[in-house]
């Protein structure tokens, strides 16, 4: 059985739940995952910098963090994906891509992760890569439906001010 949620931060903006849960399900599908227990936690740059901090003990901004909750020795698969809304819209834009697409990308990228897939080398980032550009043609990103606060602004974006 496959139980996931989704988690907002009403004040960064809106990602449309159902949706977000198609995609982790397809990827979990096309790696022959049957057995999940998924949070997805949408936020700010703040809250990401902070986990990466006191997690891996690096201060940097990030737009995706995967916290495997159990053994990946184990069938079931407990996880944690975090995403930071604001980091992904400069994502977007420094790519040419849209915000939709790059949300769903970060999805897809933190699922692999719970999956034990890793980016540490090229060969390995470049492996990841296609995995996400082959789970992306499979969903509809655009029904994602992202929407983020026009308030909302990166941390780099603050310090700026």
């Amino acid at each position: 059985m496959i139980v996931l949620r989704t988690e907002v931060d009403p004040s960064i903006g809106v990602v449309n739940s159902e949706f977000t849960k198609q995609i982790i399900c397809t990827v979990l599908d096309k790696e022959g995952a049957a057995d999940a227990d998924i949070t997805l936690i949408v936020g700010s740059d703040e809250l990401l910098s902070e986990l990466k901090k006191e997690f891996f003990h690096v201060e940097q901004f990030t737009d995706v963090i995967a916290f495997r909750l159990n053994n990946y020795d184990e069938q079931n698969i407990e996880g944690e994906i975090y995403i930071s809304l604001p980091r992904a819209r400069e994502n977007a834009k420094n790519y040419k891509e849209p915000l939709n697409k790059e949300v769903a990308r970060l999805i897809i990228h933190g699922t692999l992760h719970l999956l034990n897939y890793e980016d540490d080398t090229d060969k390995q980032k470049q492996k990841m890569r296609g995995l996400e550009d082959a789970n992306l043609e499979q969903v509809d990103w655009r029904k994602l439906n992202v929407d983020i606060q026009k308030k909302t602004k990166t941390k780099t974006e603050k310090n700026d001010e």
